[in-house]
């Protein structure tokens, strides 16, 4: 990528933030770490409380950017042909022809996606590993680029699902929003009084660019020396006597992703260590399972892994 080109990508990643900013103000880390995502391909899980814009987020990113959308509102009653499509009969000449659904987007927002029943949950996993859905034993090949941005509530449990290892292993990050401070919040009060700032966004990226950026971030620059720091901090989570269950090769393949996106968002054709570091908690923490008594003793998952990160030895 030349100068010029690397200068563009990186003006466009700007006016991207500022179009977020202006729809959710006061998260600046979160609009970074989601932009993140967004460069290196992956899903992202946004877990909070009810009201702190998960959802308003999620809509400002798909309309940032000129690419189709689709929402689906995840509910007990749903079924995985209502996010794939079916096939739906003629009876004027007795033909079947398939209606695609909801999945064939670039931008999916998986709205309450613990509402759902395991098995809707399910019909998301091809799509989100492989960017492909088998139906009726026919491969449809998704658009690129393809995301998927999911919400849910953590402190609700009346008809909730808790999401599957193997569907929390697909999302590359797990997203907190967390409440404004208090200044933050009064502006946005103001900001609404008269009319939503969601309904004034433009896009300012097209699909095309931004797939030319999602290449050119596979190209920065690892050096031997952090990818082993990456497999080393991994592995060490495998024999955490206080986790249940550590984290999977993918999960070291997505950190090493958001390592390069993380790095080409700051300017750079190369990792630093520092870059692992900052994402680690992001990536990890929901690939692992506390042991019972870990659980209950008042540790996080993300406190296990920042003392993992003070272990293992830095590279330099």
């Amino acid at each position: 990528m030349t100068d010029t080109v690397w200068a563009d990508a990186h003006a466009k990643l700007d006016r991207l933030k500022q179009n977020l900013a202006t729809v959710i103000e006061g998260k600046t880390h979160c609009i970074d770490i989601l932009t993140i995502a967004l460069l290196a391909g992956g899903s992202v899980l946004m877990e909070d409380v009810p009201g702190v814009g998960k959802t308003t987020l999620a809509k400002a990113l798909a309309r940032s950017i000129d690419l189709s959308f689709h929402r689906i509102q995840f509910t007990p009653d749903l079924l995985p042909a209502d996010i794939l499509g079916s096939s739906i009969y003629n009876p004027n000449d007795g033909t079947f022809s398939f209606r695609k659904g909801p999945i064939f987007c670039h931008v999916l927002l998986a709205d309450e996606i613990n509402r759902a029943s395991p098995r809707t949950q399910s019909a998301l996993l091809e799509a989100m590993s492989e960017s492909q859905a088998t139906i009726e034993g026919e491969r449809h090949v998704l658009a690129e680029p393809f995301i998927v941005l999911a919400t849910q509530n953590p402190v609700e449990f009346h008809g909730t699902y808790p999401l599957p290892e193997a569907q929390l292993d697909r999302f590359l990050v797990l997203l907190d929003l967390g409440y404004p401070d208090m200044e933050t919040e009064v502006g946005i009060l103001f900001a609404h009084q008269e009319v939503d700032p969601l309904d004034s966004l433009q896009p300012v990226l097209t699909g095309d660019e931004l797939v030319t950026i999602q290449h050119e971030v596979r190209h920065v620059r690892v050096e031997p020396t952090v990818a082993r720091y990456i497999v080393e901090i991994v592995n060490q989570t495998r024999h955490e006597p206080r986790l249940k269950l550590g984290v999977s090769p993918r999960g070291s393949l997505m950190l090493f992703r958001a390592a390069q996106a993380a790095a080409f968002a700051k300017g750079r054709n190369y990792v630093l260590p520092d870059d692992v570091q900052e994402l680690a908690g992001y990536v990890l923490s929901h690939r692992v399972i506390l042991t019972p008594q870990t659980k209950y003793g008042g540790v996080t998952k993300s406190d296990v892994i920042a003392e993992i990160l003070k272990r293992v030895p830095v590279p330099t």
